[in-house]
């Protein structure tokens, strides 16, 4: 076909009509106005959606526009249909769960992130991508005093996975890389690996043993203590009993700061029985890990050198926002040995000289983004100062709430460790605390959630947002008065 018949064919294209960079710069302003306003009237706003299942979907157009819609139109329906159905994790009235910070400095990062679009897979498609993690993750183990093991300087090193569950999941898969290294079975055998957790460890371990092919039933949870602490003994004797029948104990996750009430498994205790049986011990320490960056509460670090694997969340209480899971390994080999696949497509001269880290051997997928640029903008707006005093303001005011409870005579104190969740219900039976909750959350001004201690109902205070201060939370405890006292 000639030339001339072909582009006939095709037709005559100039492409759509793109943003241009002068309206980017206006748009960009529109937005940036807009989340200011937000912010600054982020309390006025019911934290919990007062919306039924379906409402926001049925305010949309079920079928998407054919011909372009202005920017200001867009903008305009996120806060007339979206805003209405939004949870307000950001509002100071939010205390359920764990926080998930958006401090303006890791807002501004993820908005520089974005605008660069860099795909971080490996050094050579963006070396400052690269590089600036590896610092980042190096200052971090200063920051939080970690074990030496985890520095890039040595066999170790950290990489930032979306979340805490990915990070379980490649330190299961590793831990399951590094056993049949050292004993490889025969092909199509099952060699029968068993690991364990406490019974309050989070879910993501049992999703991780899932995905990673071994079987929930493969994954022994382990009762804990009064302290909702893992029972060293009942552990012990757990892989006695497996050895026993013939299975390969290969895997341990010690909890430093439960999801239920931020209790605390004796690391060093876990580590010597890792020790002792050869396990690969993996601390999870998402929400409370934040917390050591303040020299007195770096206590949550003792026995952290026997661990093969940690992780925390930067985007719970480090003032970044989601998605930021900082990873460490003692030692590389094990989870670049089981996440590494080489296409001819990937290869470069810098990787085949093992000159730089190529990212995409230390987690799941392989692309990946340019997160270390959020928690750049945050230590350094920040520094190491401002995060403690962060850190420490939330301390001081949820051992203040702790103590209002502990001195009211309807309420009940359930459990406290000393950092920023608080455990409590009202004297009465569970039944009366979760009308309690409901009603609590359906005020518009604040949002609890709860757990089960002890087969006990407990409503749970977590104290973690950017814009907190003591009069909210004053104010929160007079609403929780006043509301369970109408009940």
């Amino acid at each position: 076909m000639a030339m001339k018949e072909f582009r006939s064919a095709l037709g005559e294209t100039s492409g759509p009509k793109h943003m241009s960079v002068e309206e980017f710069r206006t748009n960009g302003y529109r937005v940036i106005d807009w989340l200011c306003n937000y912010y600054e009237h982020i309390d006025s706003f019911p934290v919990a959606p007062l919306v039924q299942p379906g409402d926001i979907r049925g305010d949309l157009p079920a079928s998407p526009p054919f011909e372009p819609v202005t920017f200001p139109e867009i903008l305009s329906d996120v806060e007339k249909i979206l805003l209405p159905g939004i949870t307000h994790w950001q509002s100071p009235g939010f205390f359920a769960y764990f926080p998930a910070n958006a401090s303006p400095p890791s807002v501004l990062g993820e908005l520089v992130s974005a605008g660069l679009g860099v795909q971080g897979m490996l050094w050579h498609t963006s070396p400052s991508c690269t590089e600036l993690e590896t610092l980042v993750l190096d200052w971090i183990v200063d920051m939080l005093a970690l074990p030496d093991q985890f520095r890039s300087t040595g066999l170790g090193g950290g990489v930032i996975q979306d979340s805490a569950s990915s990070a379980t999941l490649c330190a299961v898969l590793a831990a399951r890389e590094r056993l049949e290294e050292r004993s490889p079975c025969q092909t199509g055998a099952d060699p029968g690996f068993v690991g364990y957790c406490s019974e309050e460890a989070h879910s993501s371990v049992e999703k991780a043993f899932s995905i990673a092919g071994l079987g929930r039933k493969r994954l022994r949870k382990i009762a804990t203590d009064s302290d909702q602490a893992i029972d060293l003994g009942a552990l012990t004797e757990h892989i006695s009993v497996d050895l026993k029948k013939g299975l390969t104990p290969f895997f341990v996750c010690a909890t430093v700061g439960t999801t239920s009430t931020l209790s605390t498994d004796s690391v060093r205790g876990v580590g010597l029985i890792s020790q002792e049986y050869n396990l690969w011990l993996h601390v999870d320490a998402a929400m409370a890990g934040t917390a050591s960056v303040c020299p007195e509460f770096r206590y949550l670090n003792e026995g952290l050198e026997k661990a093969a694997s940690y992780c925390f969340n930067p985007h719970k209480w480090m003032l970044t926002n989601f998605d930021c899971n900082c990873f460490y390994v003692a030692d590389r080999r094990p989870l670049n040995n089981a996440m590494s696949v080489l296409p001819e497509y990937l290869k470069n001269k810098n990787s085949e000289k093992e000159e730089v880290i190529d990212y995409r051997d230390w987690q799941i997928p392989l692309g990946r983004r340019f997160r270390s640029l959020k928690l750049w903008f945050v230590i350094r707006s920040y520094g190491i100062r401002g995060i403690q005093s962060f850190i420490r303001h939330h301390v001081f005011l949820a051992r203040n709430f702790a103590r209002w409870v502990d001195e009211d005579p309807d309420f009940e104190l359930v459990k406290y460790t000393g950092l920023n969740l608080v455990c409590f219900r009202v004297k009465g039976d569970d039944t009366h605390n979760n009308i309690l909750l409901n009603a609590l959350n359906e005020t518009g001004t604040l949002f609890l959630s709860h757990t089960m201690i002890e087969g006990k109902f407990a409503l749970r205070l977590c104290i973690g947002q950017v814009w907190i201060d003591k009069e909210k939370v004053l104010e929160s405890w007079e609403t929780i008065k006043r509301v369970a006292s109408s009940l």
